[in-house]
């Protein structure tokens, strides 16, 4: 067994997200669906875009078509649903919708390719990983859309994998401290297991746990907000908690205060990060932590070095230098048609 496909299959759900379009997210999800066991082995797949479209929208450069198995099934929109080339049974048309119209379900019966256009939400993403279940499926995959890293948090997924490439950034150096930094907060710690209890049903606004113990509810809907608060933050506040995104405009205000060093910021995954790499830095130095109430397990990270505008990067000198600064599997799965 692929030690690739044999860490997915630990997992009962699985995101693929590429941090730019025409990075190979494709390919990798077509490299797994052929590569995953099919006897006594169920898989669904479904995507938060629109995946499956032999030629790209914006770039009119050719694209990998989404080649399923049979016994596989998947969730696409009604429109795409009677588009499809592939012979399946009809399982279920949901109350999930899209602008595309209600999702449908289906098992595949023959081999065939499928457009993928699922729900458009994390929070419908997170029920159609739970719909599956009636169906005994062993692994969900779900196919991210362009730089929606959403499509990746915990709430909807176990484990994920990224896919990174010269579509990034056509420079090395660049492209590979920019996954660097994503593959960071991926990795982000988990706060203790007090914390997560106390903070994991607030979906919005500011909270703190001061010095001794207490809850401190800063009264602003969100970190966007927090011009609102008049005194310093972290004023004998230990733990800051931000209920949706985590902004820049609010780690500067953290990073202008006397009481950085030593402070805990929390969120609830690393896709409520919309924080510059760069204030980021300056957090860290300052002495300050960034946790999370939930992680999902990253399993690899994927290259494609062809960019849609013609520029080429060293397959093997990119992987080597991501591999030297992220702690997992780093993968050309087009150049490595049988990893180890």
């Amino acid at each position: 067994m692929n030690s690739f496909i044999g860490e997915i299959k630990k997992y009962n759900s699985l995101s693929i997200v590429g941090l730019e379009k025409n990075t190979g997210k494709t390919v990798c999800l077509n490299y797994i669906l052929d590569r995953l066991p099919s006897d006594n082995y169920s898989v669904a797949v479904t995507s938060i875009g629109i995946d499956g479209e032999s030629k790209d929208a914006v770039t009119s450069t050719a694209k990998p078509e989404i080649v399923l198995k049979e016994g596989t099934y998947f969730s696409t929109s009604e429109a795409f649903y009677s588009r499809k080339s592939v012979l399946s049974e009809l399982k279920e048309i949901t109350s999930e919708s899209s602008s595309l119209g209600r999702i449908v379900t289906a098992k595949v019966l023959r081999e065939g390719k499928v457009l993928l256009s699922g729900p458009s939400s994390s929070q419908g993403l997170s029920r159609w990983v739970d719909g599956m279940k009636k169906y005994n499926v062993n692994l969900t995959i779900v196919d991210g859309a362009l730089s929606r890293l959403s499509s990746a948090s915990p709430i909807i997924s176990e484990s994920l994998i990224l896919t990174t490439g010269a579509a990034y950034s056509s420079d090395m150096a660049t492209l590979v401290r920019r996954t660097k930094y994503i593959v960071e907060l991926v990795e982000l710690e988990k706060v203790e297991d007090s914390l997560i209890d106390r903070f994991i049903n607030k979906d919005r606004g500011v909270w703190g746990i001061g010095e001794d113990g207490s809850m401190i509810d800063f009264k602003v809907e969100s970190s966007l907000a927090v011009e609102k608060i008049k005194d310093d933050i972290t004023a004998g506040v230990r733990v800051v908690f931000v209920g949706g995104a985590l902004t820049d405009r609010f780690v500067d205000i953290l990073l202008s205060s006397k009481q950085c060093s030593g402070l805990v910021l929390v969120v609830k995954d690393f896709t409520k990060i919309f924080v510059n790499e760069l204030i980021y830095r300056s957090f860290i130095k300052r002495g300050g932590k960034l946790k999370v109430l939930q992680r999902s397990k990253l399993i690899a990270v994927c290259v494609n070095p062809v960019a849609p505008n013609g520029v080429v990067l060293s397959s093997e000198q990119l992987c080597k230098s991501l591999a030297e600064v992220v702690k997992v599997p780093v993968y050309d799965l087009v150049k490595n048609k049988n990893i180890a």
